[in-house]
């Protein structure tokens, strides 16, 4: 198999796609309500404050958060504007990297699967290959935390 290099526009974004075990209008309310982000955003080893956390969920409204790293306290402030918002399906919003003045542009779609959803995030708009890499790692993190509040269900269901 041989690996192509990549072109500067594929550096420049990526795409991860879960599957929740959670219904979409519920992992829909984990992405805009600020005491359900709270308990996901950000990667492992970080917590956000709900008190960090604001969403005003409407095309030009604005959002923001802060992740704060639990070993030293250092604080990655984030936040954007919201592009589109078609509930329970999609999301599109613009992101700002923590510590720099380049912002991105995610749009989150939720597939709806019977009671679970597929979620299906993409970024766009890095300046290098390098922050994208970053980055993503962090949200592949966070997806890590979203899913641990939507743990599958373990109890067998019983038919009557």
């Amino acid at each position: 198999m041989t690996d192509r290099p990549r072109t500067p526009s594929q550096q420049r974004q990526f795409t991860i796609t879960r599957v929740l075990e959670a219904p979409r209008e519920l992992v829909f309310r984990a992405w805009t309500e600020p005491a359900r982000m709270a308990a996901w955003f950000g990667p492992r080893g970080c917590t956000t404050p709900l008190s960090t956390i604001a969403t005003d969920v409407r095309p030009g409204g604005t959002w923001r958060a802060t992740m704060i790293r639990d070993d030293n306290g250092a604080e990655y402030p984030t936040g954007g504007f919201y592009i589109e918002v078609s509930e329970p399906e999609r999301l599109v919003f613009t992101w700002r990297e923590p510590g720099s003045g380049e912002e991105s542009v995610v749009t989150v779609e939720l597939a709806d699967l019977g009671g679970r959803t597929e979620m299906t995030f993409h970024q766009a708009g890095f300046s290098s290959g390098e922050t994208r890499s970053g980055v993503h790692e962090g949200w592949a993190s966070s997806f890590e935390r979203l899913a641990d509040l939507f743990p599958p269900e373990t109890t067998p269901r019983s038919t009557p």
